[in-house]
């Protein structure tokens, strides 16, 4: 059992010294570069769409807030409601 852990840990330690090496990390960033700018083309639409929202509902908020404040200024509209 003791034995099994130890070799796992050598392997891991051999495996993250491959990857300390800067022709690994050359490599590796050359491999994942397109997939990342392929996901981020894919989601492009999307985060301005979230954008597009967030702002929407800021001034909608906004727009309450400020009827909120009016409403509450003449109080005598308030009370002729209810």
């Amino acid at each position: 059992m003791l034995n099994n852990i130890i070799m796992k840990d050598s392997i891991v330690r051999q495996c993250l010294d491959i990857l300390k090496r800067e022709d690994v990390k050359t490599e590796l960033k050359l491999l994942i570069s397109p997939i990342i700018d392929f996901i981020f083309y894919e989601m492009n639409p999307y985060i301005y769409i979230i954008i597009a929202l967030i702002i929407l509902l800021f001034i909608m908020i906004l727009a309450i807030l400020i009827l909120l404040i009016l409403l509450l200024r003449n109080k005598d509209v308030l009370v002729k409601i209810f």
